[in-house]
């Protein structure tokens, strides 16, 4: 299967100071939120496979996030971009398929509309985060069925770069992230994965050399606080890009400051 591509990576987190050291959080505009880029179609198209043919290993909820997930329904619903079309009770996507709406499955209702995987950390009552519920179809190296319901420092267990240091300072982000202060961060790595890449917390190490890996995967993540429920979503654009088509500046950058590799 050819692998789904975007044409360009529109920001190169690794090229930016800003976003360089982690988190590298900087404000967002929720006009900028949900985006639809060349790589729409066909991402979509692959999403609408996977919830139709996998909805298990892509969607998953906790009962204590019934609220959230009606909320976030409605929140996306009304933040739909230019290029959508609603009609009564179905909406236009901008490459012409027509989803019905369905607020008794809100999930699969939205992760047949935007691009991004949405995910809803709320409090676990024990002063941290835990994965309440998502519609997850482009996880890079991880599974669902693994994470959901766990706190965000077992969630990253697996991650080296995920220190204590670093998870302390992303809960601290979690409390504080206000309903009018949404952010966003974005991260990168080198890879051969296709989008769909759910592997085990225990499956090896991919340690291919840097020439086998001909695709830069960046997530875009957003971090919004819901108003009603508090609880935070957590949504992810992700970008795959082949490595000659970044820019000769993104290029450049990328030899200064290398980025991981990944499966």
């Amino acid at each position: 299967m050819e692998p789904v591509l975007q044409r360009h990576l529109p920001f190169a987190p690794w090229a930016d100071p800003r976003t360089r050291r982690l988190p590298g959080i900087l404000p967002l505009a929720m006009d900028d939120w949900l985006r639809v880029d060349d790589a729409y179609a066909a991402q979509m198209a692959l999403r609408d496979r996977l919830i139709a043919e996998r909805p298990a290993e892509v969607m998953g909820q906790m009962p204590m996030a019934a609220a959230a997930v009606d909320e976030l329904y409605a929140f996306t619903l009304a933040r739909l971009p230019e290029g959508f079309r609603r009609a009564g009770d179905q909406v236009f996507r901008p490459d012409g398929v027509v989803v019905p709406l369905d607020s008794g499955a809100p999930l699969a209702t939205l992760g047949r509309l935007v691009q991004e995987d949405l995910c809803l950390m709320q409090e676990d009552g024990q002063g941290e985060h835990l994965l309440s519920a998502a519609v997850l179809c482009f996880p890079a190296g991880w599974r669902l069925s693994e994470k959901l319901g766990r706190a965000m420092m077992r969630m990253h267990q697996p991650v080296e770069k995920y220190t204590d240091d670093v998870g302390r300072r992303v809960q601290r982000l979690l409390d504080a992230v206000r309903v009018e202060t949404p952010l966003w961060r974005a991260n990168a790595h080198l890879s051969r994965a296709p989008l769909f890449n759910p592997l085990s917390e225990d499956h090896p190490k991919d340690l291919v050399e840097e020439a086998e890996m001909p695709f830069v995967r960046s997530e875009r993540q957003c971090l919004i606080r819901l108003p009603e429920s508090r609880a935070v979503l957590f949504s992810i654009h992700t970008y795959v890009v082949a490595r000659e088509n970044l820019t000769p500046e993104q290029a450049a950058a990328l030899r200064e400051f290398p980025i991981h590799r990944a499966s």
